[in-house]
């Protein structure tokens, strides 16, 4: 029996959560970012609403533009020195990263009351994209240690088990400062209930703190997390949601599926559809619902804090579940389910103009809806890509890029038509986000639906390559399986 590789007797306990906490930087970042930028921007530095959108979509426009490019250049380069080459890509975003994210959550250096708001764009502009560059080279690096680190496939998911776990920390914690933070100056007597400039030492303490802690997390990774020598070029990219697993391939060997025969698939884009109008519900929900507490239901600003975390605790718990219903009732009727509690929680608030306590009970539903279609929604991609594993980066690539461009867009038209674009907030702006979350809830989830029912009619299935294997079939190229052409269409549909 042959001896087994390096590593496949397994990581002990310590390098593995070394390695999961090489991540923990970039998901505190992404919590502090999607959840509070447009809130801090405006309500608290009290910047238009065209502006705050305007930066928002220029680090959306920034993340999928640099994330492809970094991962083709972290594959080619060579690390520093004798450091790794993932471990100095690493070391290079989390640098970019712990330099430039205070100064996002920070008022403009040098700007007064009467500084135009140009320049507050300009000069808040290059963190940004200093910031989007460093979260995309940590996050690729990060995911490409995992077939280097271990050999077998439990092994593979196990990391990325420790990996999520990390994920779900980072934004227990990032809520529960921020719920601190804000109930130990709202004990205090010169405070208010409301937003506003007084509350910059909050989000600039929440910032320090987040970078603070991230900053030890790194330390953690790189002191403990020692990287097999690799000459450049023979290790695979990783992305976001590249599958670690990879399937068999099939003998005999047939002709691949290139990036250029998925822009023929019809699937390509049924899925493609599918989920982006999935991201736009999850990310443009948590981008929002900070403003409709505030602007629209007028709560105190504690609830910016517990809300999101009930939100994500319900999220994280209601996940558990896909898989036995995944199976019970298949990916199609699982989304169509979760579809249904987004539309619960877009009549909740359609019919309850005013709430209190009970918007918690609005929260759990967006929370396990939106965690529901996500999961569901990226196992419907990794069913289109199916055995095609060699392709599957670009088609991961293709929805990331079309999924942050499609929200940065959306954000953009939103703040574009607020109703008081040159005050804080008027009295239109309380329905104004009472209607945005319900349309980016109930909106998007109709659209979603009209989705799925096109997935419903004709099924996930690489038709135009079955149809050219069909064809080399026929003209007497050696394509000879256990399966019939059918059942292999058959078997790459999703129920």
């Amino acid at each position: 029996m042959a001896e087994p590789p390096a590593g496949a007797a397994g990581l002990p306990l310590r390098a593995r959560l070394s390695f999961a906490a090489g991540h923990f930087l970039n998901d505190l970042c992404a919590s502090l970012w999607f959840t509070y930028l447009l809130l801090y921007l405006h309500a608290v530095l009290g910047y238009g609403h065209r502006l705050a959108g305007a930066l928002l979509l220029a680090g959306q426009a920034a993340d999928g533009l640099c994330t492809p490019l970094v991962g083709y250049e972290a594959d080619r380069a060579a690390g520093c020195g004798r450091y790794g080459r993932r471990k100095s890509w690493h070391l290079a975003g989390t640098t970019c990263v712990l330099v430039s994210f205070p100064f996002i959550f920070n008022p403009c250096l040098g700007c007064k009351e009467n500084t135009p708001q140009w320049a507050a764009f300009i000069y808040y502009l290059p963190f940004i994209i200093i910031f989007q560059f460093g979260w995309a080279a940590t996050q690729i690096s990060h995911l490409s240690l995992i077939p280097e680190l271990v050999t077998s496939d439990h092994e593979k998911v196990e990391l990325t088990a420790f990996r999520y776990a990390f994920t779900v920390m980072a934004n227990i914690t990032v809520y529960g400062l921020a719920w601190l933070l804000l109930n130990f100056q709202v004990d205090q007597p010169d405070r208010t209930e409301h937003l506003g400039i007084q509350d910059v030492p909050i989000f600039r303490n929440l910032s320090l703190i987040v970078v603070g802690l991230g900053a030890v997390f790194s330390l953690i990774f790189h002191l403990g997390t020692k990287e097999k020598p690799y000459p450049p070029g023979s290790l695979p990219q990783l992305e976001e949601s590249t599958p670690l697993l990879q399937k068999e391939p099939m003998s005999p060997p047939h002709p691949l599926l290139i990036w250029k025969d998925w822009l023929l698939e019809p699937a390509f884009y049924q899925v493609a559809v599918l989920y982006m109008s999935t991201r736009l519900i999850v990310n443009l929900s948590q981008t929002y619902i900070a403003m409709y507490l505030t602007n629209s239901l007028l709560l105190p600003k504690k609830y910016i804090a517990t809300i999101p975390l009930v939100m994500y605790v319900s999220g994280f718990l209601s996940s558990f579940l896909m898989k036995p219903v995944n199976k019970w009732i298949g990916r199609n009727l699982t989304y169509f389910v979760g579809i249904l509690i987004i539309l619960a929680f877009a009549s909740w608030v359609t019919l309850a103009r005013q709430m209190g306590v009970e918007i918690y009970g609005a929260a759990v539903l967006l929370g396990a809806g939106s965690a529901t279609i996500l999961v569901t929604s990226l196992s419907m991609t990794a069913d289109l890509i199916g055995t095609n594993t060699h392709s599957g980066a670009f088609v991961y690539g293709a929805m990331s890029f079309t999924d942050k461009m499609a929200n940065g867009l959306a954000v953009m038209v939103i703040q574009n038509l607020h109703p008081c674009p040159t005050e804080l907030c008027c009295p239109a702006c309380i329905s104004f986000y009472h209607w945005v979350m319900v349309l980016v809830t109930g909106g998007i989830a109709i659209a979603a639906i009209a989705s799925l029912c096109c997935i419903m009619v004709w099924p996930i299935r690489v038709r135009y390559h079955a149809v050219c294997l069909q064809g080399l079939s026929r003209a007497g190229t050696p394509y000879s399986g256990t399966e019939s052409m059918e059942e292999r269409i058959r078997s790459s549909t999703v129920n």
